[in-house]
């Protein structure tokens, strides 16, 4: 099973505040954890949202809202992606995180086993392409920015309503054209939050919540990469994401935010980095990744 471990932001993440060298070393040791036991798939750390927009589409009306946003609670500032046996095992990752105060959110990951055969599927439709895709996902491009779209839950994916064919068919052709020009680099649906965690950071203590949470507006229902020339191509590929999305969702509304994801370089040389330190072990994670 897949999970993504949803970090929250907090006040010194959404003024831009850096992790210092301490807490740095101890995330490059946890995902070298993660590497050696074979569960992690991907990890990264979004800038704050004043660097990011969020997209809506209401009843065909589309409306872009620059951020920065002022409830920190709703908001994302980095995750992991693991595999793990597990919901159990998942949230034992989760528990291993070394923070000091925060929140992260366990979800599991939607397989395509998880979506029954519509008989309205053609050959070749969107389940094909979609493990095409998962088998092959595209390299990255020198000279782009990396951004996270982040797909904003509602009462059908809260209660497990799936997306019908005819929505499925229309995201599978748009993802289709995303991968063709080398945009899209990787996306994935969230189980409800029933299905899902929370793991709460006090010192030493760690508190578990298990789900459902009532607060739809804070949950995440999905999620896309994408690699960009600039924030401006990012809103437009999520103006057509949120327009092909919204007519399948609950109120014919789709709400999607962008983040942009911090890079290695985005990380000032602090002069008391060790060699082999943080920097280059989140290096070569990174190229063994294809970051």
């Amino acid at each position: 099973m897949r999970f993504m471990i949803i970090v929250k932001a907090t006040k010194d993440s959404e003024a831009g505040v850096l992790p210092d060298e301490k807490i740095l070393s101890e995330m490059g040791t946890y995902n070298e954890q993660l590497v050696k036991a074979g569960a992690l798939l991907a990890a990264e750390g979004l800038q704050a949202s004043s660097k990011g927009a969020r997209v809506r589409c209401s009843k065909g009306k589309i409306r872009v809202t620059d951020g920065p946003f002022a409830e920190a609670k709703e908001l994302v500032a980095g995750f992991w992606l693991i595999q793990a046996k597990s919901k159990e095992e998942a949230v034992e990752w989760a528990r291993r995180v070394p923070f000091r105060e925060g929140e992260v959110e366990v979800r599991p990951l939607f397989e395509l086993p998880d979506f029954p055969v519509d008989p309205a599927e053609k050959p070749d439709g969107w389940r094909e392409k979609e493990e095409q895709f998962r088998a092959a996902p595209p390299a990255r491009k020198p000279g782009t920015i990396r951004f996270m779209g982040l797909l904003k839950a509602d009462k059908d994916t809260e209660t497990g309503v799936l997306p019908d064919e005819k929505l499925l068919a229309a995201m599978g052709a748009f993802i289709e054209e995303g991968v063709k020009t080398g945009v899209f680099l990787s996306g994935e649906g969230l189980l409800p939050s029933s299905k899902g965690a929370r793991v709460r950071y006090s010192g030493s203590k760690r508190t578990v919540i298990d789900g459902p949470f009532t607060e739809t507006k804070e949950l995440i229902a999905g999620y896309a990469i994408i690699q960009v020339r600039s924030k401006e191509e990012a809103i437009e590929w999520t103006r057509r994401f949120v327009q092909v999305d919204a007519p399948g969702r609950y109120g014919a509304e789709s709400d999607c935010e962008i983040r942009q994801i911090f890079e290695l370089e985005d990380f000032p040389i602090n002069p008391a980095e060790k060699p082999g330190g943080w920097r280059q072990v989140e290096k070569r994670l990174r190229d063994e990744a294809g970051r």
